[in-house]
């Protein structure tokens, strides 16, 4: 592809800093499946375009039309490729490397109906990342506007696909980007690098309207804690033997530490690179001092009202119109001025200084090299800087179910769990399911309802655990109410399963009937008892002048006669009696002699008893 200006003024920048135009860039890739025919049938890598919408988190299957003429795509296709056969899948078009710019190619296939492009490359060699154009062969008005995802697929896998359907075979292809981006924990990182220069061409435009347009989305996922944003911008260096040349002089600050592209590209007239490097350096402190005080996503007002108030076109692109926007936002300026320090100065500038190692890759992430980049959890995002598509991306960065709510509206991604309850449990009656929808799907897993936590598989079974089991559903278990009279089969404790209360059996889930306690002979067995049946329990009368004593299953007369020997009752109340006069007695007894021998023993520290002789005492006498 050819390089043009902008892109050569970015390699002249990165030679002067590496020594070299090879930045470790690392293509960013995703998985792609074969699923048909047998004989491909495998896992394949494949790269992400810079351009269009990836599925982040998601995945795409569609079938494979190689189309008969304009395998290139470099012109316009002369009707639409929806009629082709694709078994009902989505068509996923493929293209050849060559001739034209990627982009150029993603848009005329997806004007003629290509839900995914992939592009086979003609060369035998790793695989590289398809970017947008450079600007001054450009075409604004429809790069912004691809929407399908595209990857480039290497040369053999490339040429056994062509073959295969030139046998006739239906091709299918999974597209899946759900690990694409990591995902460890319940919080994502990102980085946004980007510049304050709004005369690049169609990038810088994007750039703003993306500002603007994820702003709001961007301040509330910070503030709710589920994201940590940091800006980022690029700078290079002169080499020492240069730092006094026009050049760098006039791209470059604190004596050619760090560089920027001169904006209009001619150093004779304009804004100058080292205008640029300034206010990206404003940029960086006004986010420092705002996240010291707790307020980081003001960032995202500045950047948005700096470039409406303070734009190069009407040369406004100056500290003062800068100031007023701080001002505005009520950020400390005084701060703001210390972090910017003298730019003339032969000083590092600590603020500075970090951006340019943070721009160096770590670990898997390789160098920043193409402005902008959106880096999320340590992955350089790829496709189009829009809204929607980047919020889709951040979503995916989120372990599994603990994404915000945003992630799972409409606009991002769809419910499974409205098809058949995405297959899990539910229980109709209390409307609970085990169904949860996530950002890369469902998953089944038992809820927890008002502070209850159900087990089970999720699948087919959920029950209701804990202390509080009953509060909710009734712990799954049996429940009826019949003329004003309640039983459950639940046990309110840390217990679990359903067990059917007294005077009822079975499962406990379903049913408990009733026992027929009159007919099972297990109530009202006295000869005088008369047994009736009620829901849940039993009745039992005596008859006569009887009354009905329930916890000793007997009758005893009203009038204080009754069927059993009251004498025999009398004698074990006197046995009572006497046995607790007896001890009383002892008691009595016991106490009043252990008083007397205390009360003697007393008694005869301090004076002689008659019964007891004088005691001699003798001591000792001290010397005198």
């Amino acid at each position: 592809m050819k390089v043009g200006k902008s892109g050569f003024v970015a390699c002249i920048c990165f030679l002067l800093m590496y020594g070299s135009c090879l930045g470790r860039f690392v293509v960013e890739k995703n998985s792609l499946r074969v699923t048909s025919p047998d004989n491909l049938k495998d896992v394949y890598e494949c790269a992400i375009g810079n351009f269009g919408v990836p599925q982040y988190g998601g995945t795409l299957t569609g079938a494979v039309l190689y189309p008969k003429s304009n395998q290139k795509a470099c012109q316009s296709f002369d009707s639409s490729l929806k009629s082709k056969p694709a078994g009902g899948l989505p068509l996923f078009v493929l293209l050849d490397r060559g001739e034209c710019y990627f982009t150029l190619k993603a848009w005329n296939a997806q004007n003629a109906g290509a839900a995914a492009i992939l592009v086979a490359d003609d060369r035998q060699e790793p695989l590289i990342t398809m970017d947008m154009p450079e600007e001054e062969n450009a075409h604004a008005d429809y790069l912004q506007n691809i929407t399908i995802p595209s990857a480039l697929i290497s040369m053999s896998l490339g040429n056994s696909i062509k073959k295969a359907l030139n046998k006739g075979d239906m091709v299918n292809i999974k597209l899946d980007w759900t690990e694409a981006l990591p995902h460890p924990d319940e919080r994502v990182e990102y980085e946004f690098w980007t510049n304050s220069n709004d005369e690049c061409g169609a990038k810088c435009d994007s750039q703003i309207n993306f500002v603007k347009e994820f702003k709001g989305a961007a301040q509330i996922l910070e503030k709710k804690g589920y994201t940590q944003f940091t800006p980022r911008y690029i700078t290079w260096y002169c080499p020492e033997a240069f730092t006094l040349s026009k050049q760098c002089k006039s791209q470059c600050i604190n004596h050619g530490r760090y560089c920027a592209p001169d904006p209009e590209q001619d150093f004779s007239k304009g804004y100058d690179g080292k205008d640029v490097v300034v206010q990206n350096l404003r940029q960086a402190c006004f986010y420092k001092v705002a996240n010291e005080t707790g307020k980081p996503w003001l960032w995202w007002d500045y950047v948005t009202d700096f470039s409406i108030r303070c734009p190069m076109k009407d040369k406004k692109y100056t500290k003062e119109c800068a100031d007023e926007v701080i001002k505005s936002l009520g950020v400390d300026l005084k701060k703001i001025d210390e972090c910017v320090g003298n730019t003339e100065a032969n000083v590092d500038n600590s603020v500075l200084k970090a951006e340019q190692e943070a721009q160096i890759g770590k670990g898997s992430r390789g160098d920043v090299t193409i402005l902008p980049t959106l880096v999320i959890n340590s992955r350089q995002y790829r496709g189009k800087l829009a809204k929607q598509a980047v919020l889709k991306a951040i979503c995916s960065g989120f372990e599994e179910t603990t994404e915000p709510a945003v992630c799972l509206s409409d606009e991002i991604q769809t419910n499974e769990c409205l098809d058949n309850n995405g297959g899990c449990w539910m229980d109709k009656t209390a409307n609970i399911t085990a169904c949860r929808d996530t950002f890369r799907g469902k998953v089944c897993e038992c809820p927890t309802v008002q502070g209850v936590k159900f087990v089970g598989d999720g699948y087919k079974h959920c029950e209701a655990s804990g202390e509080l089991r009953c509060e909710v559903n009734n712990g799954g278990c049996w429940k009826s109410t019949q003329l004003g009279r309640t039983y459950s089969a639940c046990i309110d404790d840390h217990t679990k399963g359903c067990k059917c209360p007294p005077g009822f059996k079975g499962d406990g889930v379903k049913s408990c009937e009733d026992v027929n306690e009159c007919k099972d002979k297990t109530a009202c067995q006295c000869p005088s008892c008369k047994c009736k049946n009620t829901w849940g329990s039993y009745e039992c009368t005596c008859s006569g002048n009887l009354l009905y004593m329930r916890e000793h299953d007997t009758c005893i007369s009203k009038d204080g006669k009754s069927e059993v020997s009251w004498g025999f009752v009398w004698v074990i109340i006197l046995g009572l009696a006497v046995a607790g006069a007896a001890g009383y007695a002892f008691y009595t007894y016991r106490v009043r002699t252990y008083m007397d021998s205390e009360i003697r023993a007393i008694m005869a520290q301090y004076m002689p008893l008659d019964n007891q002789a004088e005691i001699e005492v003798h001591g000792t006498r001290g010397n005198v």
